[in-house]
């Protein structure tokens, strides 16, 4: 088969799992725009506690008195009146997959959520549009205490639980899309891990959006007890329609004393989606927390994944990657906090650009006044394809404490030509050259994938080098 035959059926299998839309099927769906009715709207059809309606409305209050970012990527696109904050695509989750309505069911077998599910990984979750469609954990799981259930069902079954540590580590008033969020939030997982209980194998969640104009607002709260450990793979596609859509989300994660978290993203949006998450984790004692993180595809992505080291002993890590083509800004990068002494924190933020795209690292390094003893390590990369991509670096270091050590270093490069003549006299034509300097470069990501999705990851490289996504 030539290269040519390989690369077309490559795209034709993009589209077939990806880039498909389906028609809109729905048992609810607000009105275009946003204000005190829609939100109500919201909180009503969830049919949720009053606090939680007020909060909502709060919330609102808070977002509106912010203004749109413009230290940033160009959010000036933006039409809130154009979206639709909240699409019900059924009328109540599914507990097994043949309880999803036929509609759902067919567009995430093309996604292979059965198949995640056949391969034993612990829990697996889907989202469609606005909600969570289904959810499912394994029964030895769920009998050693761990919660894996969809933000709704965990507000309405754990209530004083899901209270006591819901909107504690990302507030409304954090930023203008935070308090977005907090007021239209639907979706989303919640999560609990008992003391001392280690949850092997992967939890998942695949979130989809389908519908256009919609905006996608899940909400992930996640407490890892004293002692345990959880590793949870989010994966997040949508269609590529004429009009804008916005994906906000908001990922909470408390990591106590002497626990262990892994939050890995594949997030493969098209390129008409603005993509706006905050996403925290608070480390206690002798904990740690690791985000690994993807950015492929989407308009504009502005994503800090952070940790903030509480306690003593406290490590977190971040590893971010974003993949910049034509017409997109990916606006990512990371932030570490250490506010206790003797914590460690490392991040790795490596992007690519091609086709003209922009990628920036924009990140936050801080130690308090009290965190002596603290390390830190901050390396970003950056690989440009070609003449007018655009490369650039934020860092903020902010360190109130002498008795620290602190490394930071930022290189930007291009695929030379004396490395395209090296790989090509070994037999590879340039565009194979291209793809193995590229894997190289993402290599310290990839290989902390579970198996199936370094391969997915490689595989929506190779195509976002082909140009064909979008």
């Amino acid at each position: 088969m030539s290269d040519a035959e390989q690369l077309k059926g490559i795209r034709e299998a993009y589209d077939e799992q990806y880039g498909f839309s389906d028609p809109e099927v729905y048992v609810f769906k607000t009105r275009k725009g946003l204000d005190e009715e829609v939100v109500a709207q919201i909180s009503e059809v969830k049919g949720e506690p009053q606090w939680m309606r007020d909060y909502r409305l709060k919330a609102l209050e808070i977002y509106r008195s912010k203004p749109v970012p413009t230290w940033g990527a160009d959010l000036s696109g933006l039409r809130e009146d154009d979206i639709y904050f909240f699409v019900k695509p059924a009328e109540r989750e599914a507990r097994s997959w043949d309880e999803v309505p036929e509609t759902i069911k067919r567009t995430f077998d093309r996604l292979g959520i059965p198949e995640a599910e056949q391969k034993f990984l612990a829990g697996a979750g889907a989202q469609y549009d606005s909600e969570m469609v289904y959810h499912q954990i394994r029964k030895e799981l769920e009998a050693q205490g761990v919660i894996f259930k969809s933000i709704e069902q965990g507000l309405r079954d754990h209530e004083d639980l899901f209270r006591q540590y819901f909107g504690t580590v990302v507030p409304p008033h954090d930023n203008k899309y935070a308090a977005l969020n907090a007021a239209v939030w639907s979706g989303g997982s919640f999560i609990y891990v008992p003391p001392g209980v280690k949850v092997e194998m992967p939890l998942q969640a695949y979130f989809r959006l389908n519908t256009a104009n919609i905006g996608q607002f899940e909400r992930t709260l996640i407490i890892v007890d004293e002692g345990a450990f959880l590793h949870y793979v989010e994966g997040c596609t949508a269609p590529t329609y004429s009009t804008d859509s916005l994906h906000s989300g908001v990922i909470e994660i408390i990591v106590k004393r002497g626990a262990r978290s892994r939050y890995t993203t594949i997030q493969n949006w098209s390129d008409n989606v603005y993509n706006l998450v905050t996403q925290r984790a608070l480390v206690y004692a002798d904990a740690s927390h690791e985000w690994v993180d993807a950015n492929l595809g989407s308009k504009v992505t502005m994503k800090y994944p952070s940790v903030f080291l509480m306690e003593p002993g406290a490590h977190g890590e971040i590893l971010s990657i974003a993949f910049a083509g034509r017409g997109q800004t990916q606006d990512a990068g990371g932030k570490a906090v250490h506010i206790a002494p003797r914590t460690t924190s490392q991040i790795i933020s490596k992007s690519i650009c091609k086709d003209g795209g922009r990628s920036s690292y924009r990140g936050l390094l801080r130690v308090y006044p009290d965190a002596e003893g603290s390390k830190s390590t901050v390396v970003c990369d950056a690989l440009l394809l070609d003449d007018h991509s655009e490369s650039d670096t934020y860092p903020y270091i902010e360190i109130e404490n002498p008795n620290v050590t602190i490394g930071h270093e930022a290189t930007v490069s291009k695929i030379g030509d004396d490395q395209l003549f090296y790989l090509m006299s070994r037999g590879l034509n340039e565009d194979e050259a291209s793809a193995m300097i590229v894997n190289g470069f993402l290599e310290p990501l990839t290989k902390e994938l579970p198996m199936e999705y370094s391969i997915e990851m490689n595989r929506l490289i190779q195509l976002q080098m082909e140009g064909s996504i979008g």
